[in-house]
């Protein structure tokens, strides 16, 4: 405990931005991506099969691909094509990317739990298409998806380490730490200020997941 006092003594101020430069690459790229997950999702339900098919491959790449991999690619390999984006916005970018397609994966399932005949009836009523969607399929797909929304902000959170693999504007809580260990020998300590950090933000998130839950489950 004496180690971990001198450490929050030394560099308290350091960890307190630290977190709160992992709250703002959190929230910048949750948003945008939950976002841009639903424009997906909505699309996906249109009669359209080339969108469709389009729109099912950006889903299964960005799902699938190692989060690192898309930044390094961003970073590094997008210059070649004279695209330049600073690092900022390209760790937001892919952050972005990967929620988005795990936002559109989540609400497909979360609409698949939907029974059919909802959105018959109210074709049959003289709904649009795009209405019904908006009016009784994403309200219902919203609330049933609550849970994997939430996994999947912790997920997000946690993966904001990886501004600490490029030169980043700013040090979140891995590049703290990744300095306090190469500075001096408070490496340990450093790890175990940022895990509970890292904890407690996790733990923060899944009780409000859970409270938001309680007051819009469907009750089946």
């Amino acid at each position: 405990m004496g180690e971990v006092s001198k450490l929050l003594a030394d560099y308290g101020p350091a960890f307190g931005q630290a977190l709160l430069l992992t709250w703002k690459l959190t929230a910048l790229s949750f948003v945008p991506g939950f976002l841009l997950g639903m424009v997906v999702t909505v699309l996906r339900l249109l009669p359209l099969p080339p969108l469709r098919f389009v729109l099912t491959v950006y889903v299964e790449i960005f799902r699938n691909i190692p989060s690192v991999a898309l930044l390094i690619f961003i970073v590094f390999a997008l210059p070649d094509l004279n695209v330049l984006i600073d690092y900022e916005p390209s760790v937001i970018l892919t952050l972005m990317l990967v929620c988005s397609a795990f936002t559109a994966d989540y609400l497909r399932a979360g609409i698949n739990t939907i029974p059919g005949g909802q959105m018959e009836a109210a074709l049959s009523l003289g709904m649009r298409p795009i209405r019904v969607i908006y009016s009784i399929v994403l309200p219902q797909a919203l609330r049933a998806v609550v849970q994997p929304m939430t996994s999947l902000l912790i997920a997000l959170m946690l993966s904001t380490s990886l501004a600490s693999q490029v030169p980043f504007p700013g040090r979140e809580l891995t590049a703290l730490v990744s300095k306090i260990a190469n500075d001096s020998a408070a490496g340990i300590p450093a790890f175990a200020v940022a895990a509970a950090m890292y904890v407690a933000t996790g733990l923060l998130i899944a009780w409000a997941g859970a409270t938001l839950e309680k007051k819009v489950r469907i009750l089946r």
